[in-house]
């Protein structure tokens, strides 16, 4: 939760945080470059002079909301549908199950480099792949959930008395998966951030001079035994961020368990 918390004030506060924001979105300073940690800059500069503590502040903000744009976006297409199959059943289970085992059967970091290469780089187009891979796993836990709440009494008599299909799904099947729906965004605002930063080490995500905490590894990565700071830095901050989404999904999952007794 500490780690979540920090990430979010320093990704609203980040242009007021940073040492040099200049730098932090990109200006150079050839005459500093490839400067060692110190007083002067405690991260130290990359090989165009950039501070990068500015730079990994700056990057927290763009990671942490298209973090949670192409989580929304996989929310807003695989509950619904999940929904859909789980209550239905049928045809609609079957047509929607083959598609989501079809977007399954690829790795989603395979997957989304294609799709990038098809749409073009750029952090946009990634976060739409992403989104592209991410959505099936949303429709399979709400398609799971529906199949055993179809049958619980409270559905059968909404569905005697005539209430119509969207507000039985809203309102009796979506609302009763929000637990298991929320541990898994939490768990997938820092696998994306992961994913985003794996795109963009790749070349296929953010594109220079965006403060991106991927592109930064790779740009360390040729001075790496050189300049190991470049690196090190956003690639720790990759690190703690996906932890901090970890284990607040762990807290999140433990306390939402119904068979885990509470005082």
């Amino acid at each position: 939760m500490t780690l979540v918390a920090a990430l979010a004030v320093i990704a609203v506060l980040g242009p007021w945080l940073a040492p040099s924001p200049a730098q932090g979105r990109g200006a150079a300073d050839v005459a500093a470059r490839n400067i060692a940690p110190g007083a002067a800059h405690l991260f130290g500069t990359d090989e165009l002079g950039r501070d990068v503590l500015s730079r990994v502040i700056l990057g927290a903000g763009p990671a942490l909301l298209s973090s949670v744009a192409v989580v929304g976006l996989a929310v807003t297409v695989g509950v619904p549908l999940g929904a859909l199959a789980g209550y239905l059943g049928g045809r609609a289970d079957a047509v929607i199950s083959r598609v989501t085992e079809f977007f399954q059967s690829f790795p989603p970091l395979l997957l989304a480099m294609v799709a990038v290469a098809l749409l073009g780089p750029g952090r946009l187009d990634a976060g739409l792949a992403l989104a592209v891979c991410w959505w099936p796993w949303y429709a399979r836990l709400v398609r799971a959930e529906a199949r055993s709440l179809r049958e619980r009494p409270f559905v059968e008599a909404a569905r005697s008395m005539g209430v119509p299909l969207p507000v039985i799904l809203a309102r009796h099947v979506v609302r009763n998966c929000v637990g298991p729906i929320l541990v898994q965004v939490t768990v997938d605002l820092g696998s994306v951030i992961l994913a985003e930063g794996s795109l963009a080490f790749l070349g296929l995500g953010a594109q220079q001079p965006s403060p991106d905490w991927g592109l930064m590894v790779e740009e360390g990565r040729a001075s790496l035994f050189d300049a190991w700071w470049i690196s090190t830095f956003p690639g720790l901050a990759i690190f703690l961020t996906v932890l901090g989404f970890n284990l607040l999904g762990d807290t999140l999952r433990d306390f939402l368990d119904p068979r885990k007794a509470r005082p």
